[in-house]
This record gives C-alpha cells, structure tokens and sequence, in this order.
C-alpha cells in the first residue's frame, strides 16, 4: 500500500484570521484539498494537520473542518451557512454562545482590516492571538451536550493508544503520532513563510518520522522581484524558501516559468536541490464547498455591480506587481482620444493590498475617472460569477505571475483576455489571449482599444474562446502531485538539475 500523505493546512487558518476572503494561492490550496480528500484513490491515503500546541507536532483534523473554513470565506456576507457545511462538529448553541460568537465576528472584522497596517514581524503573534481566542469559543461549544459525550468517546480511545475520529464525510483520520510513519509524505501546498521556525520544525519532524517532503511552489517572486514586496516578507520569504527548497524530495510548481526560476535561483545562490521540479496542471475555475449544493444560486450584492456588456474587468488583489496603475493610464488616455460614452468602465475587482497609496490617492482626486473606473472591493463569489458573465472582456497587465488564475477563469465564461507577455502569463493565455508589453502603455492602449471599436471581432473572439479553450480539472492537478510524489525525481547536483531543465508531472 503507498505511503499515507499528510497535507499540512496550518497557514489556511492562520490566513483567514486577518483576510475575510481567499487569494489564489488559498483558492489553489482549498481545491488540491477536496481533489485530494475525497478523490477514491486518496480517501484512505490523505491527512490534513495542524500544528499541535506541543513543539513538533501535529494533530490531524477531519477534511470538514477544511471545508467549513472553504465556506465561510466564499459565503455572502448575509448568507448564512447551512448546518451541513460545518460538517458533524459544529458546536452547538449554548447560553451566551450567541454574544461571544458575535464578538469574535467583529474582533476578527477588526483585525481584517487592520491586519496589513501591521509590521508583518507582529502579525505571527497576533494570529495566535486571535487563533486561540476562535478556538476557546469552538472548545466551549463541543464541551456541551451531545459534545460532552463525543470528547469522553475520544479520551477513551487515545487512552488505548491511537484515537480515530470520524469525519463528516465518512473518512477515518487518525492522529498523527499514531499513524505516522517512514515513506509518509509531508505535502506543503501553501503558503507557510510566516511560521517564524517552519523550515527548523519541518527538519525536526522529518528526522523523527523519517518522513519526504513534498512542497509546492507558486514563484518566487520576493527573491526575484523584491520591490514589489514588502520588506519583512522578503527577508521572511526567503529565509523559508532557501531552506524549503533544500529539504524538499519532491519539489513541485505552477508553470514552466517558475521551474525556470527555481532552478535559476538555485544554480545563482548554490542549493543543493534534492529534486528537479515537477510542473502541474492548474485546474479551472472553484468549486463551491461540499457542504453546499452545487447548484445552489449563491446571493449577489448587484447594487454595486454595473450593467451587463458595459465594462471591461481585472480580476486581482490591488497591489504594485499586478499594475494597475498602467490601465489608469490607458482609460485617462481613451477618455481623452475617445468620447467618454464608447468608452467602457473599467472594473477593479479585489481587495486593496499594499505599495499602491499612491495609486488610490490618485484614483480618488481623479474622483475614478469620473466613474469611469470602479471598484467592487473584497468580491464575493457570486459577485465574480457575474462580473466575469457580464464583462465585453478582461484585462490582466501584471508584470510577474506564476501562472495567472485570472487569465483561465476568464477563459472558462467564454469571456477573452488581454494580458502581459510577461513570464508565466503566456503559459496561462496560449494562442486564445492577446497581449502587450505591461512596461508598454501605448502598446497596452492600442491593443485594448482595438477591442474596444471592433465589437463584431471581440464578440468573434469570444464565440473562439467559448469553443476552443479546454478546462483542467482540480482532479487531474492533484493526480498529478501524486505522479510526482509516487514515481519521484532523480536527485541531482544543481547545475546538472539546471542544464536537463524541468519535469512535466
């Protein structure tokens, strides 16, 4: 039987402590788990843990605690969330349960928003903070009624030496310390930097349990690009990522571009890589929570939405990599070459994240191009379904990706792409996007206006798109880490690793 693979979901906790919704690399990591934990050739094979209070250790959680966090992040902020999606834990409602679940609603709320003002060297003990704070509320619930009864189950059990918990979708986990043994994989799918000592307690219990380690990288954007990143996530980042990429048996990412880098990066600084890495399709678009049917019509906040076919779309978190800034300039420029009534609004959708003061001081003294540029700030998934359904087309002028899930998701709502011609993003768009040089703002401006005065060739483009492009499913991306995991890499020196190029999982 092949070894069991244990995923290590910490930092999607710690993640929802301070942001309300999930980036891409949290949408990737939610979707590899479902693929993961209910695919039948892994049901038996997969553990998701977290870190255990205790150093060095981990307890195993059933996948429909990962589930219900998935749901709670995609929900609509008055949606609320059916029993079933919480999975068989949920706590029950107790005197007082009401109160306190609401404080720790409006103290996490508070700490969202001024989670990113925050040095991020101050950030790790403040998730702990607010960690411990949901988890007092969670244990307060299940010490209750019919979760009295279930945790004497469970002391009983682990006082006989190894404790099984059932899980809501029929899976057994078991706890790590009993079932953990030589061969098992450690699968690191996120985005753990933050851990101030996680390269030190991976080694630790790597050499305890004789375990591989498999890891996914997204790029490597803060030792490459580091001024489009603040400055403790670079010195984080990179601490992390030197030591991850050593450890790593099984070393996997997103594109082709990446792999490059990777082994670029590692040839230049001299680390020993163990493995060369592996690329992996990426899936196409996001499912909806098991717990959720998945057709149910998600509640969407239109009063803020424009109408249909009136405006163009770019899908991602605000911040000085993804370049904004460039297609302010290209709608200040239609608007003067143009009348203002061809010209479509511009839609921003994403939260607002970092390096771009300057960029929204500027946005707002232009008073947005006098609505002409709008922002649908923290979208909800309903809201993004029919931003994406509605749009003429999107636009994507990032100036580095390791992939771009926006230029695919465009794709899967038979909506066309103008993109950058930078790194991963020709992977991503192949020959169904059009491009320009995102240091270009006249190439950019001609290329988009091009679309913009030909409707009969955009409406043509889309009918291509909406023919031609082929969806990945999540399924296949994460068989595809289990290729990897199960038939491994040769371990090579890293200029040879350099000079034979990448694998193809």
């Amino acid at each position: 039987m092949p070894n069991r693979i244990w995923v290590d979901v910490e930092d999607l906790f710690q993640y929802s402590a301070f942001n309300a919704r999930p980036s891409g690399i949290q949408r990737i990591q939610f979707e590899l788990c479902r693929s993961l934990a209910l695919m039948p050739e892994t049901r038996d094979r997969v553990g998701f843990i977290r870190h255990a209070s205790a150093q060095d250790s981990f307890q195993t959680i059933p996948f429909a605690e990962i589930d219900a966090l998935h749901a709670r992040m995609t929900a609509s902020a008055d949606a609320s969330m059916p029993p079933s999606a919480h999975g068989s834990d949920a706590a029950p409602a107790t005197p007082g349960s009401a109160v306190v679940a609401t404080g720790s609603k409006v103290l996490g709320s508070l700490a969202r928003r001024v989670a990113y003002r925050i040095p991020l060297d101050l950030r790790t003990p403040m998730v702990g903070l607010f960690k411990a704070q949901r988890e007092s509320v969670r244990a307060a619930g299940k010490l209750t009624g019919a979760a009295a009864g279930r945790v004497s189950k469970l002391r009983t059990t682990v006082a006989r030496g190894r404790a099984t918990v059932p899980a809501a979708d029929g899976l057994t986990v078991a706890t790590f310390d009993a079932s953990a043994g030589p061969g098992d994989v450690l699968l690191i799918l996120g985005s753990p930097w933050f851990h101030p000592f996680y390269n030190q307690m991976i080694t630790r219990v790597r050499d305890k349990w004789q375990m591989r380690i498999a890891l996914l990288i997204y790029d490597i954007i803060p030792l490459l690009r580091p001024e489009w990143c603040d400055r403790n996530l670079v010195d984080r980042f990179e601490i992390w990522a030197c030591g991850m990429l050593s450890l790593a048996d099984t070393l996997l990412t997103i594109s082709q571009a990446s792999a490059h880098d990777i082994l670029a990066v590692a040839d230049r600084r001299k680390l020993p890589l163990r493995a060369t890495p592996s690329v992996i399709p990426i899936g196409t678009g996001f499912s909806r929570p098991v717990g959720h049917s998945d057709h149910a019509v998600p509640v969407v906040r239109t009063d803020r939405l424009p109408p249909a076919r009136s405006y163009v779309l770019m899908v991602s978190t605000i911040e000085a990599r993804k370049n904004h800034a460039l297609l302010f300039r290209v709608w200040r420029r239609l608007l003067d070459e143009m009348p203002a009534d061809r010209v479509p609004t511009l839609v921003f959708a994403g939260r607002v994240g970092w390096l771009v003061a300057d960029l929204m001081q500027q946005l707002t003294n232009a008073r947005y191009l006098d609505g002409k540029i709008l922002l649908v700030e923290n979208p909800e998934d309903g809201e993004l379904e029919r931003l994406y359904d509605g749009c003429l087309f999107t636009v994507f002028p990032s100036f580095y990706e390791g992939w771009g899930l926006p230029v695919t998701e465009s794709f899967s709502f038979g909506r066309p792409c103008i993109i950058s011609n930078a790194s991963a993003l020709p992977e991503a768009g192949g020959p169904l996007a059009r491009y320009f040089d995102p240091e270009n703002g006249t190439e950019a401006c001609r290329v988009i206006r091009q679309a913009i005065e030909d409707p009969d060739g955009t409406e043509a483009w889309s009918k291509r798109v909406a023919s031609e492009f082929r969806p990945v499913s999540w399924d296949e991306s994460a068989r595809a880490i289990l290729r990897a995991i199960d038939h491994g890499r040769n371990r090579l020196p890293v200029a040879d690793a350099f000079a034979e190029g990448v694998a193809t999982a």
